[in-house]
């Protein structure tokens, strides 16, 4: 997958949406969990490999993953509760550095902190045995397809009902905070400084597999 392209569109002033815009109290949520892209690519890339080492159903578990890099159903089913004050006030594609970048630049942008319970996070079938495998950490890893999104606290488990309605994994995994409250991950109940990654180990990870000769 190699291309670009530049979208341009106009909107009411009330009616858009940024990773601006997220409020302390806004609920955290995230669609189908950490790794997506990376999991689909290196799935369809690398096939035979995956299924030597993991058995074919973790293989095809991983290709199906391919088909759901797109966050536009995850986005139209979610502002279906209402934008703004009245539902989703943020949302965010979790691409380069995967989820843990997503959620600190949704923070950052808005001059907010965060708390983020990692292990509250939907993950769908293959991705923790691919990315071991590959030597990937699947939650800074790439993950377009996965939605970050701040919506108000009382619309929170209605966004989640009508996504999971639709056949879309979501779940609250956290809290938008003050921003002198920081930015958080909990994992196993310990809470720690949430971190951008920097550098997405899905590029290395890639490099290595292509040099190997992998199929």
């Amino acid at each position: 997958m190699v291309g670009g392209a530049t979208f341009m569109s106009l909107a009411d002033e009330d009616k858009f949406l940024t990773p601006k815009m997220a409020r302390p109290g806004d609920a955290l949520i995230i669609t189908k969990g950490p790794a997506v892209e990376a999991t689909g690519i290196f799935a369809s890339l690398f096939p035979n490999y995956i299924s030597e080492k993991l058995g074919p159903e973790i293989a095809e578990a991983g290709e199906r993953l391919f088909w759901k890099m797109s966050t536009v159903d995850d986005a139209l089913t979610a502002v279906s509760v209402g934008y703004r004050e009245e539902g989703v006030r943020a949302m965010h594609d979790a691409t380069e550095c995967g989820i843990l970048g997503g959620v600190y630049e949704m923070a950052e942008a808005s001059g907010v902190g965060v708390v983020y319970y990692k292990d509250k996070t939907p993950i769908q079938p293959g991705v923790l045995e691919i990315t071991s495998l590959f030597g990937m950490e699947p939650f800074s890893s790439i993950s377009e397809g996965t939605l970050v999104m701040a919506v108000v606290p009382d619309k929170a488990d209605e966004v989640v009902r009508r996504l999971k309605e639709k056949g879309i994994d979501a779940a609250i995994v956290g809290e938008f905070l003050p921003r002198d409250k920081g930015m958080w991950v909990v994992e196993d109940g310990v809470q720690k400084p949430l971190e951008h990654p920097r550098v997405d180990p899905f590029w290395s990870a890639i490099d290595r597999a292509l040099s190997e000769g992998l199929s």
